[in-house]
Protein backbone atom coordinates (compact mmCIF):
# COMPACT_ATOMS: atom_id res chain seq x y z
CA UNK A 1 0.00 0.00 0.00
CA UNK A 2 1.25 3.55 -0.93
CA UNK A 3 1.76 6.38 1.55
CA UNK A 4 3.02 9.04 0.68
CA UNK A 5 3.36 13.23 2.03
CA UNK A 6 1.39 14.16 -1.47
CA UNK A 7 -1.22 11.84 -1.00
CA UNK A 8 -4.18 14.43 -0.20
CA UNK A 9 -3.05 16.71 -3.23
CA UNK A 10 -3.41 13.43 -5.56
CA UNK A 11 -6.23 12.33 -4.53
CA UNK A 12 -8.10 16.08 -4.39
CA UNK A 13 -6.52 16.29 -8.51
CA UNK A 14 -8.24 12.74 -8.81
CA UNK A 15 -11.29 13.94 -7.45
CA UNK A 16 -12.08 17.17 -9.09
CA UNK A 17 -11.05 14.98 -12.69
CA UNK A 18 -13.82 12.76 -12.01
CA UNK A 19 -15.85 14.73 -10.78
CA UNK A 20 -17.74 12.33 -8.08
CA UNK A 21 -20.29 12.27 -5.39
CA UNK A 22 -19.99 13.92 -1.87
CA UNK A 23 -20.78 9.64 -0.26
CA UNK A 24 -17.45 8.60 -2.85
CA UNK A 25 -15.48 11.43 -1.67
CA UNK A 26 -15.93 10.40 1.86
CA UNK A 27 -15.38 7.05 1.79
CA UNK A 28 -12.24 7.20 -0.56
CA UNK A 29 -9.58 8.75 2.08
CA UNK A 30 -11.12 5.64 4.21
CA UNK A 31 -10.11 2.76 1.43
CA UNK A 32 -6.80 1.47 1.00
CA UNK A 33 -5.34 2.22 -1.92
CA UNK A 34 -2.94 0.99 -4.47
CA UNK A 35 -1.34 2.60 -8.07
CA UNK A 36 -3.31 2.49 -10.95
CA UNK A 37 -2.54 1.83 -14.37
CA UNK A 38 -4.84 3.88 -16.45
CA UNK A 39 -5.75 6.08 -13.17
CA UNK A 40 -3.19 7.22 -10.86
CA UNK A 41 -4.63 5.24 -8.33
CA UNK A 42 -6.94 1.89 -7.29
CA UNK A 43 -8.90 1.82 -4.34
CA UNK A 44 -10.16 -1.75 -2.47
CA UNK A 45 -13.44 -1.91 -1.31
CA UNK A 46 -15.46 -4.69 -0.38
CA UNK A 47 -12.05 -6.30 -1.29
CA UNK A 48 -12.14 -5.56 -4.35
CA UNK A 49 -9.80 -2.72 -6.47
CA UNK A 50 -11.89 -0.05 -8.52
CA UNK A 51 -10.98 3.45 -9.73
CA UNK A 52 -12.32 6.27 -8.34
CA UNK A 53 -15.00 6.92 -10.70
CA UNK A 54 -16.23 2.79 -10.51
CA UNK A 55 -16.71 3.21 -6.65
CA UNK A 56 -18.88 6.55 -7.66
CA UNK A 57 -21.40 3.81 -9.57
CA UNK A 58 -20.79 0.84 -7.30
CA UNK A 59 -22.30 2.72 -4.87
CA UNK A 60 -25.25 4.34 -6.67
CA UNK A 61 -26.28 0.90 -8.41
CA UNK A 62 -25.92 -1.00 -4.69
CA UNK A 63 -28.22 2.02 -3.39
CA UNK A 64 -30.73 2.75 -5.96
CA UNK A 65 -30.75 -0.80 -8.40
CA UNK A 66 -34.38 -3.08 -7.85
CA UNK A 67 -34.13 -6.45 -9.45
CA UNK A 68 -36.95 -7.90 -10.68
CA UNK A 69 -37.09 -11.75 -10.99
CA UNK A 70 -37.34 -11.32 -14.50
CA UNK A 71 -34.05 -9.60 -14.77
CA UNK A 72 -31.12 -11.62 -16.48
CA UNK A 73 -27.27 -9.68 -15.18
CA UNK A 74 -24.45 -11.18 -17.20
CA UNK A 75 -21.01 -11.13 -14.85
CA UNK A 76 -17.76 -11.54 -15.89
CA UNK A 77 -13.97 -10.08 -14.49
CA UNK A 78 -12.67 -7.65 -17.14
CA UNK A 79 -10.85 -9.27 -20.20
CA UNK A 80 -12.78 -12.80 -19.95
CA UNK A 81 -15.49 -12.56 -23.06
CA UNK A 82 -17.48 -10.30 -21.89
CA UNK A 83 -18.28 -8.44 -25.33
CA UNK A 84 -18.39 -12.17 -26.91
CA UNK A 85 -21.40 -13.01 -24.22
CA UNK A 86 -23.14 -9.59 -24.15
CA UNK A 87 -23.81 -10.29 -28.13
CA UNK A 88 -24.70 -13.92 -27.60
CA UNK A 89 -27.36 -13.02 -24.52
CA UNK A 90 -28.92 -9.95 -26.51
CA UNK A 91 -29.43 -12.52 -29.26
CA UNK A 92 -30.58 -15.15 -28.04
CA UNK A 93 -32.88 -13.12 -25.66
CA UNK A 94 -34.48 -11.10 -28.29
CA UNK A 95 -34.25 -13.74 -30.86
CA UNK A 96 -38.39 -13.70 -31.39
CA UNK A 97 -38.04 -9.81 -31.77
CA UNK A 98 -34.98 -8.92 -34.19
CA UNK A 99 -35.72 -12.62 -36.72
CA UNK A 100 -34.02 -11.23 -39.67
CA UNK A 101 -30.54 -11.21 -38.67
CA UNK A 102 -28.93 -10.14 -42.09
CA UNK A 103 -30.37 -6.65 -42.15
CA UNK A 104 -31.97 -4.90 -39.14
CA UNK A 105 -30.59 -6.50 -35.80
CA UNK A 106 -29.24 -4.03 -33.89
CA UNK A 107 -25.64 -6.32 -33.37
CA UNK A 108 -25.42 -4.78 -36.81
CA UNK A 109 -25.16 -1.15 -35.97
CA UNK A 110 -24.33 -0.82 -32.00
CA UNK A 111 -21.79 -2.35 -29.84
CA UNK A 112 -22.70 -4.77 -27.62
CA UNK A 113 -21.61 -2.49 -24.53
CA UNK A 114 -24.27 -0.25 -25.83
CA UNK A 115 -26.78 -2.73 -25.86
CA UNK A 116 -26.21 -4.85 -22.93
CA UNK A 117 -25.45 -1.96 -20.31
CA UNK A 118 -22.89 -1.81 -17.42
CA UNK A 119 -24.32 -0.75 -14.29
CA UNK A 120 -20.94 0.43 -12.22
CA UNK A 121 -19.34 2.10 -15.68
CA UNK A 122 -22.38 3.49 -17.82
CA UNK A 123 -25.84 3.07 -16.48
CA UNK A 124 -25.35 4.59 -12.45
CA UNK A 125 -21.50 6.26 -12.79
CA UNK A 126 -23.65 10.04 -13.24
CA UNK A 127 -23.35 11.23 -9.89
CA UNK A 128 -26.89 13.31 -10.39
CA UNK A 129 -28.71 11.01 -12.83
CA UNK A 130 -30.24 7.77 -12.05
CA UNK A 131 -31.31 5.70 -15.08
CA UNK A 132 -35.06 5.43 -15.15
CA UNK A 133 -35.22 1.69 -15.96
CA UNK A 134 -39.07 0.47 -15.65
CA UNK A 135 -39.63 1.40 -19.31
CA UNK A 136 -37.57 -1.37 -20.52
CA UNK A 137 -39.76 -4.40 -21.09
CA UNK A 138 -38.59 -7.31 -19.40
CA UNK A 139 -36.97 -9.75 -19.28
CA UNK A 140 -34.41 -6.48 -18.89
CA UNK A 141 -30.44 -7.07 -19.66
CA UNK A 142 -28.32 -6.50 -17.34
CA UNK A 143 -24.26 -6.52 -16.86
CA UNK A 144 -21.82 -6.24 -14.37
CA UNK A 145 -17.71 -6.57 -13.09
CA UNK A 146 -18.44 -6.79 -9.48
CA UNK A 147 -17.90 -9.14 -7.51
CA UNK A 148 -20.39 -11.54 -6.08
CA UNK A 149 -20.42 -9.46 -2.69
CA UNK A 150 -20.86 -6.23 -3.90
CA UNK A 151 -24.08 -7.11 -5.78
CA UNK A 152 -26.68 -4.56 -4.89
CA UNK A 153 -28.76 -6.72 -2.22
CA UNK A 154 -32.37 -7.16 -4.05
CA UNK A 155 -30.33 -9.32 -7.08
CA UNK A 156 -29.34 -11.76 -4.27
CA UNK A 157 -32.64 -11.90 -2.96
CA UNK A 158 -34.86 -11.78 -5.99
CA UNK A 159 -35.10 -14.74 -8.58
CA UNK A 160 -33.32 -13.21 -11.48
CA UNK A 161 -30.68 -14.66 -13.20
CA UNK A 162 -26.96 -14.96 -12.85
CA UNK A 163 -24.87 -16.01 -16.25
CA UNK A 164 -21.26 -15.31 -15.17
CA UNK A 165 -18.39 -15.98 -17.35
CA UNK A 166 -14.98 -16.48 -16.42
CA UNK A 167 -11.07 -17.02 -18.35
CA UNK A 168 -8.09 -19.26 -17.82
CA UNK A 169 -6.59 -16.82 -16.21
CA UNK A 170 -3.35 -16.53 -18.12
CA UNK A 171 -4.97 -15.47 -21.42
CA UNK A 172 -7.13 -13.18 -18.91
CA UNK A 173 -4.57 -11.16 -17.72
CA UNK A 174 -2.98 -11.10 -21.33
CA UNK A 175 -5.84 -9.55 -23.06
CA UNK A 176 -6.12 -6.76 -19.92
CA UNK A 177 -2.24 -5.89 -20.48
CA UNK A 178 -3.22 -5.20 -24.17
CA UNK A 179 -6.53 -3.22 -23.03
CA UNK A 180 -4.70 -1.46 -20.69
CA UNK A 181 -2.18 -0.32 -23.48
CA UNK A 182 -4.81 0.65 -25.84
CA UNK A 183 -7.15 2.66 -23.30
CA UNK A 184 -3.77 4.37 -21.51
CA UNK A 185 -3.34 7.98 -21.91
CA UNK A 186 -1.27 8.91 -24.55
CA UNK A 187 0.71 11.07 -22.36
CA UNK A 188 2.04 7.29 -20.96
CA UNK A 189 4.45 4.90 -21.50
CA UNK A 190 2.95 1.33 -22.54
CA UNK A 191 2.38 -0.65 -19.25
CA UNK A 192 5.53 -2.73 -18.73
CA UNK A 193 4.77 -6.47 -18.99
CA UNK A 194 6.33 -7.63 -15.76
CA UNK A 195 5.12 -4.52 -13.59
CA UNK A 196 1.59 -5.27 -15.14
CA UNK A 197 1.72 -9.24 -14.10
CA UNK A 198 3.22 -8.82 -10.63
CA UNK A 199 0.17 -6.23 -10.10
CA UNK A 200 -2.13 -8.84 -11.27
CA UNK A 201 -1.11 -11.69 -9.46
CA UNK A 202 -1.48 -9.32 -6.04
CA UNK A 203 -5.12 -9.02 -7.29
CA UNK A 204 -4.67 -5.62 -7.83
CA UNK A 205 -6.32 -4.76 -10.69
CA UNK A 206 -9.79 -3.21 -11.72
CA UNK A 207 -12.33 -5.58 -10.25
CA UNK A 208 -9.82 -8.14 -9.02
CA UNK A 209 -8.07 -10.06 -7.30
CA UNK A 210 -9.31 -12.47 -10.29
CA UNK A 211 -9.07 -15.83 -8.21
CA UNK A 212 -11.55 -14.64 -5.48
CA UNK A 213 -13.91 -13.05 -8.36
CA UNK A 214 -13.93 -16.11 -10.00
CA UNK A 215 -14.53 -18.44 -6.45
CA UNK A 216 -17.43 -16.56 -5.32
CA UNK A 217 -19.42 -17.38 -8.49
CA UNK A 218 -18.19 -20.38 -8.09
CA UNK A 219 -19.61 -21.10 -4.90
CA UNK A 220 -22.46 -19.97 -5.73
CA UNK A 221 -23.32 -21.64 -8.83
CA UNK A 222 -22.58 -24.96 -6.50
CA UNK A 223 -25.15 -23.67 -4.04
CA UNK A 224 -28.04 -22.07 -6.12
CA UNK A 225 -27.79 -23.79 -9.61
CA UNK A 226 -30.57 -22.31 -10.83
CA UNK A 227 -30.21 -18.57 -9.90
CA UNK A 228 -26.24 -18.56 -11.22
CA UNK A 229 -24.70 -20.05 -14.31
CA UNK A 230 -20.89 -21.06 -14.44
CA UNK A 231 -19.07 -20.42 -17.58
CA UNK A 232 -16.13 -21.09 -18.78
CA UNK A 233 -14.91 -18.95 -22.11
CA UNK A 234 -12.56 -22.26 -23.38
CA UNK A 235 -15.79 -24.55 -22.83
CA UNK A 236 -18.10 -22.39 -25.01
CA UNK A 237 -15.18 -21.73 -27.85
CA UNK A 238 -15.09 -25.93 -28.75
CA UNK A 239 -18.79 -26.29 -28.07
CA UNK A 240 -20.52 -23.16 -28.59
CA UNK A 241 -23.84 -25.04 -30.09
CA UNK A 242 -23.85 -26.63 -27.05
CA UNK A 243 -23.13 -23.93 -24.57
CA UNK A 244 -25.93 -21.64 -26.15
CA UNK A 245 -28.49 -24.08 -26.10
CA UNK A 246 -27.50 -24.73 -22.30
CA UNK A 247 -27.66 -21.15 -21.46
CA UNK A 248 -31.27 -21.58 -23.55
CA UNK A 249 -32.37 -23.86 -21.04
CA UNK A 250 -31.28 -21.94 -17.99
CA UNK A 251 -32.54 -18.73 -19.26
CA UNK A 252 -36.24 -20.78 -19.26
CA UNK A 253 -36.25 -20.17 -23.48
CA UNK A 254 -34.83 -23.32 -24.75
CA UNK A 255 -34.64 -23.46 -28.48
CA UNK A 256 -38.02 -24.84 -30.20
CA UNK A 257 -37.24 -28.06 -32.37
CA UNK A 258 -38.60 -26.09 -35.03
CA UNK A 259 -36.24 -22.92 -34.59
CA UNK A 260 -33.39 -25.99 -34.51
CA UNK A 261 -34.64 -27.22 -37.71
CA UNK A 262 -34.50 -23.36 -39.31
CA UNK A 263 -31.02 -22.90 -37.70
CA UNK A 264 -31.84 -20.31 -35.53
CA UNK A 265 -29.47 -21.21 -32.62
CA UNK A 266 -26.18 -21.18 -35.64
CA UNK A 267 -27.19 -18.24 -37.19
CA UNK A 268 -27.30 -16.70 -33.63
CA UNK A 269 -23.66 -17.86 -33.05
CA UNK A 270 -22.81 -16.71 -36.74
CA UNK A 271 -23.73 -13.09 -35.55
CA UNK A 272 -22.37 -13.13 -32.62
CA UNK A 273 -18.65 -14.33 -33.95
CA UNK A 274 -15.57 -12.66 -33.24
CA UNK A 275 -14.78 -12.89 -37.49
CA UNK A 276 -18.38 -11.32 -37.98
CA UNK A 277 -18.50 -8.58 -34.86
CA UNK A 278 -14.97 -7.57 -35.50
CA UNK A 279 -15.66 -6.75 -39.23
CA UNK A 280 -19.20 -4.63 -39.05
CA UNK A 281 -18.10 -1.14 -39.70
CA UNK A 282 -19.90 -0.06 -35.85
CA UNK A 283 -17.01 -1.76 -34.47
CA UNK A 284 -14.41 -0.58 -36.51
CA UNK A 285 -14.92 3.09 -35.54
CA UNK A 286 -16.90 5.34 -32.71
CA UNK A 287 -16.47 4.55 -28.75
CA UNK A 288 -19.01 3.01 -26.58
CA UNK A 289 -21.21 4.85 -23.89
CA UNK A 290 -18.30 4.86 -21.38
CA UNK A 291 -15.48 6.51 -24.29
CA UNK A 292 -13.71 3.29 -25.35
CA UNK A 293 -13.17 2.83 -28.58
CA UNK A 294 -15.50 0.01 -30.12
CA UNK A 295 -12.27 -1.33 -31.91
CA UNK A 296 -10.61 -1.79 -28.56
CA UNK A 297 -13.11 -4.77 -27.85
CA UNK A 298 -11.60 -6.64 -30.71
CA UNK A 299 -8.28 -8.06 -30.63
CA UNK A 300 -7.42 -12.23 -31.31
CA UNK A 301 -10.64 -13.89 -29.35
CA UNK A 302 -8.08 -16.84 -29.10
CA UNK A 303 -7.66 -20.14 -26.76
CA UNK A 304 -4.22 -19.54 -25.74
CA UNK A 305 -2.72 -16.31 -26.65
CA UNK A 306 -0.85 -16.11 -23.31
CA UNK A 307 1.61 -19.02 -24.84
CA UNK A 308 2.80 -16.22 -27.09
CA UNK A 309 3.54 -13.44 -24.36
CA UNK A 310 4.46 -15.02 -20.99
CA UNK A 311 7.98 -16.23 -19.75
CA UNK A 312 8.20 -19.86 -18.21
CA UNK A 313 8.42 -18.55 -15.01
CA UNK A 314 5.15 -16.02 -15.05
CA UNK A 315 3.40 -19.21 -16.27
CA UNK A 316 4.46 -21.53 -13.79
CA UNK A 317 3.78 -18.29 -11.40
CA UNK A 318 -0.02 -17.81 -12.49
CA UNK A 319 -0.53 -21.71 -12.54
CA UNK A 320 1.05 -22.64 -8.69
CA UNK A 321 -1.64 -19.54 -7.22
CA UNK A 322 -4.44 -21.32 -9.76
CA UNK A 323 -3.73 -24.40 -7.88
CA UNK A 324 -3.57 -23.34 -4.75
CA UNK A 325 -6.79 -21.08 -4.57
CA UNK A 326 -8.69 -23.26 -6.71
CA UNK A 327 -7.95 -27.03 -6.67
CA UNK A 328 -9.44 -27.57 -3.23
CA UNK A 329 -12.68 -26.10 -4.67
CA UNK A 330 -12.92 -28.98 -7.74
CA UNK A 331 -12.25 -25.81 -10.33
CA UNK A 332 -9.59 -27.04 -12.93
CA UNK A 333 -8.26 -24.45 -15.68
Amino acid sequence: MENSNDENTILSEFLQQHDIGQECKELLPTLPLEKGWVATHVYQYQGFWFYPKIIQGVLSCQKHFQALDTDIVLITIPKSGTTWLKALMFALINRNKYPNIHSDHPLLTKNPHDLVPFWEIGLYSDKDLLPDLQTISPPRLFSTHLSYESLPKSVKDSSCKVVYLCRDPKDTFVSLWHFLNKIRPKNRETFPLEEVFESFCRGVTPFGPFWEHVLGYWKKSLESPKKVMFLKYEEIKMRPNFYLKEIAKFLECPFSKEEESKGVDDDILNLCSFENLSNLEVNKIGTVSFKVENKTFFRRGQVGDWKNILTTDMIEHINTITELFFSKHGLKF
